[in-house]
C-alpha cells in the first residue's frame, strides 16, 4: 500500500492526484492503457504523459515537453529519452547501455529530425489524447502496443518529437534470463506487427518515401535483415566452413565489417569502447535470442504473443535517484493541478491486507539457467575454432574461440546477476 499512501499525502496538500488499480487485469499493458484512457476525467484534458513504473521523471518534465505542442497542432508525441542508473552495475548493463544510447541519440534523434517520426518507447512520453483517437486508441493485437499506435499515428499525418536532452530514470534489468525476454518481445513483436500493418502501410495516403522508410528500414532492416545476417553469416556459414576447404571468407567480412559496425554503436558512449570486443561478441550472440523471436513473429508462432514483465532488481529507489541526480536543478517546481474528481470506468481501487504488504520480499540470488541453443553453438564454434587452427588460418581461429567463449558463457548463465 506504499503508493496508496504516498497518493493520499499529495492529495491531502491539493494535487489532483487518483489511485487507480484495475479490476479485470487482460490484454496486458495495452489493456491498462485503455482502461486509464475510458475514465471520464480524461475527457477534460489535452495531453496524456505515459511512464513505466521503474520510471523516475524530473519535476520539471512536462514543463520540458508541452511547450513543443503549442502552436504545433500537427505533433502528435513528444519522447524524452531513457537514463539509467545502473548502467555499470556489471557487464551486461554496460552493453545494454551501448545498444540504448545509439538507439536514442542516432536512430530516434534522426528519424525525428528528418521523419518526424520514430517508435514509441512505451515510456517517458507525452500524447495528444487527439491523436491516439484519431489513431485507433490502445490495440492488444501485438505485444507491442507502443510501437502499433505510433505507426498507426504516423500513417495518420501525426509528427513526433524527440527531446534527446530530457532525460528520465530507469532501470536496465541486471540478469541475463530478464535481458533475453525484453529481447525477445521487442524483435517478435515488431514482426507480427510487421505482417498486420502491411497493408495500411501500403494504402496509407503519405509519401513514397515514408512508405519506404516504414517497410525497408524501419522494419526489415532493424528487425528482420540484421538479425538474419548476423546469426547466419557468424554463428552457422563461418564455422561451417572451416570443415569445407574449398570454402572460403574474406577478411573484411568476419573482421573488418562487424568491428567497423560496432564502433559506430559505440561512438554516442565513448566511456564505453573498452567494452567493444565484448559488445560485438555478446551481439552476435544475442543473434540467437532474435533470429528465434522474429520468426515466432513472422509466423504467428506461440511465443509471439507472450507478454513478461521485464525482471527489475529495484535500484531506482530514492537513494539511487539522488545519487543519478546530483546535476539536475534542486529548485524546480512541481507544476500546478486544477482539482477535479475522478470518474467511473474499468479502473477501481482494490483494498488489500496490509499485512500482504508491511514486507516486501527482496530478490535472492538463484541457481544459474542452462540455455541449450547457446551451448550447442558454441561446441560448434569451438570445434570450429580447433579446425581452423590446425589449418593455420590465424585470423578465422581467434574470432571463433572468442565467439565460442561468448556462446559458452551465455549459455551456462554467466553474464549478468541470478535474480530470482
Amino acid at each position: 500500500m506504499l503508493i496508496k499512501a504516498e497518493v493520499s499525502k499529495w492529495t491531502q496538500q491539493g494535487v489532483n492526484i487518483v489511485y487507480r488499480h484495475r479490476v479485470l487485469r487482460t490484454e496486458y499493458k495495452a489493456g491498462n492503457l485503455k482502461s486509464a484512457m475510458s475514465c471520464d476525467y480524461v475527457k477534460n484534458y489535452e495531453f496524456v504523459a505515459i511512464f513505466d513504473a521503474d520510471f523516475q521523471p524530473s519535476p520539471d518534465f512536462l514543463k520540458k515537453t508541452i511547450p513543443h505542442f503549442e502552436g504545433n497542432p500537427e505533433i502528435g508525441l513528444v519522447q524524452a529519452r531513457w537514463s539509467f542508473v545502473n548502467k555499470d552495475e556489471n557487464l551486461l548493463t554496460r552493453l545494454q547501455n551501448i545498444n540504448l544510447c545509439f538507439h536514442f541519440e542516432v536512430k530516434q534523434q534522426v528519424n525525428g529530425v528528418f521523419l518526424n517520426f520514430f517508435g514509441f518507447n512505451g515510456t517517458t512520453g507525452v500524447w495528444r489524447i487527439q491523436a491516439l483517437e484519431e489513431s485507433g486508441g490502445w490495440l492488444e493485437r501485438t505485444t507491442l502496443e507502443d510501437m502499433d499506435i505510433a505507426v498507426r499515428a504516423h500513417l495518420n499525418g501525426w509528427k513526433f518529437v524527440f527531446l534527446n536532452d530530457v532525460k528520465v530514470l530507469c532501470e536496465l534489468p541486471e540478469s541475463y534470463e530478464a535481458y533475453r525476454k525484453q529481447q525477445h518481445r521487442w524483435h517478435s513483436g515488431p514482426m507480427h506487427l510487421f505482417r498486420l500493418c502491411l497493408s495500411d502501410i501500403i494504402t496509407a495516403k503519405i509519401s513514397s518515401w515514408k512508405k519506404a522508410n516504414l517497410i525497408l528500414l524501419f522494419f526489415l532492416l532493424r528487425k528482420l535483415i540484421l538479425p538474419f545476417y548476423s546469426f547466419t553469416l557468424f554463428c552457422v556459414i563461418l564455422p561451417l566452413t572451416m570443415f569445407v576447404p574449398e570454402a572460403e571468407l574474406s577478411v573484411w567480412v568476419i573482421c573488418y565489417v562487424p568491428v567497423c559496425m560496432s564502433f559506430l554503436n559505440i561512438l554516442p558512449s565513448p566511456r564505453s569502447f573498452p567494452f567493444i570486443v565484448p559488445y560485438l561478441l555478446f551481439e552476435n550472440t544475442m543473434s540467437v535470442t532474435k533470429f528465434n523471436a522474429m520468426l515466432s513473429g513472422l509466423f504467428k508462432l506461440g511465443s509471439s504473443y507472450e507478454w513478461i514483465v521485464t525482471k527489475k532488481s529495484g535500484r531506482s529507489s530514492e537513494l539511487d535517484l539522488f545519487t543519478a541526480e546530483d546535476k539536475d536543478k534542486k529548485g524546480a517546481m512541481l507544476p500546478q493541478f486544477q482539482k477535479q474528481l475522478p470518474g467511473k470506468g474499468e479502473l477501481v481501487e482494490i483494498n488489500v491486507p496490509r499485512e500482504q504488504h508491511e514486507k516486501v520480499p527482496h530478490d535472492t540470488k538463484k541457481a544459474n539457467k542452462i540455455y541449450k541453443k547457446e551451448l550447442a553453438l558454441s561446441l560448434l564454434l569451438l570445434t570450429a575454432a580447433t579446425r581452423s587452427l590446425l589449418s593455420a588460418q590465424g585470423i578465422h581461429f581467434y574470432f571463433l574461440l572468442f565467439q565460442g567463449v561468448s556462446f559458452l558463457v551465455v549459455g551456462l548463465d554467466l553474464i549478468g546477476e541470478q535474480i530470482s
